[in-house]
């Protein structure tokens, strides 16, 4: 069973650590995701990676075996949004580290218009302004389900809720300023 002072790791380190454009594209990544550490893509990349074993195994087994576990499967990467509605086993094998890094709560609060940067949603994040149906969440990297996509919102207990906070006021007119140049563009 293990020790339970000492978590069981949840990542698998890069087998080549020092090449450089495995950390061009890490460092890529962990600025346009906003992560805090290399840990964070390591463990998205091993999510990721765990996915297609499963989906790799199941394609060698007969149809009456896999449907069952490739049911699951799809179910699961369809209910986080990962996937879309009528993929198939062979659409699991395509993922990619940004779509599931697209599916973290920080992406999501950012890509909504709630933060002004990315960085600023990991810290409204981390210090509870953020709610997800009521319920506060304080971990930037929690996988949100397609149904609870549209029930984020700020917590009702901070400051931000109110919509004249001068936070608040100055999120929408850098996003209000961000469309207009996407528009221009």
């Amino acid at each position: 069973m293990g020790d339970p002072k000492k978590p069981k790791k949840k990542y698998e380190s890069p087998r080549f650590p020092w090449r450089a454009d495995i950390l061009q594209e890490e460092l890529k990544l962990l600025g346009q995701y906003g992560l805090r550490n290399k840990r964070e893509l390591w463990r998205t990349k091993t999510l990721l990676s765990k996915f297609r074993s499963i989906a790799r195994a199941l394609i060698g087994k007969s149809p009456e075996e896999r449907r069952k576990q490739e049911e699951q499967l799809l179910n699961r990467l369809k209910k986080y949004g990962i996937i879309h509605e009528t993929a198939v086993l062979d659409n699991v094998l395509d993922l990619t580290v940004e779509d599931i890094l697209e599916r973290r709560l920080q992406t999501i609060v950012f890509r909504k218009g709630m933060a002004k940067t990315i960085y600023q949603a990991r810290q409204l994040i981390t210090h509870g302004h953020i709610a997800i149906g009521g319920r506060r969440v304080t971990v930037p990297g929690y996988l949100v389900k397609r149904e609870e996509e549209n029930q984020i919102t700020y917590a009702q207990k901070s400051p931000l809720a109110n919509p004249d906070h001068p936070a608040r006021q100055a999120i929408t007119v850098t996003a209000q300023a961000g469309r207009r140049r996407e528009g221009e563009e």
